[in-house]
This record gives structure tokens, sequence and C-alpha cells, in this order.
């Protein structure tokens, strides 16, 4: 499973941070980056909640 956060609807709420935050991150400027891209083995299910409850719908699922 790999992700990725769309820059350009990010608002950096956090949310996905606190959901899974051994994929997610904030930048220096406040918004979210999956690191990494590809989900370790244990996480989907982490990794998809923070899908579901970004306020802004900015987190996507690529492969």
């Amino acid at each position: 499973m790999r992700v990725k956060v769309d820059e350009d609807r990010c608002r950096g709420h956090g949310m996905c941070l606190t959901l899974c935050p051994d994929v997610f991150s904030m930048t220096d400027d406040g918004y979210a980056v999956a690191d990494p891209e590809e989900v370790p083995a244990g996480l989907e299910d982490s990794a998809k909640e923070a899908i579901v409850n970004c306020p802004e719908q900015a987190i996507v699922e690529t492969d």
C-alpha cells in the first residue's frame, strides 16, 4: 500500500499524524507528508483511518 498527501488540499490539521505517526509527518511549513510513501506492513489500517479522517480529503491511496 502506498499513500500520498495532496499538497494543494492539505491545510495542516495533523489528524493523519495523530492517527498514523509512523507514516505521516509535518513539514516545517506545517503541512503533512507521507514518509515513507510505502506504508510498512502492519500500519495499513492506521493509514486507512488517516485517509478516511482527513478533514480536507488530502490523502489518497496510490497503490
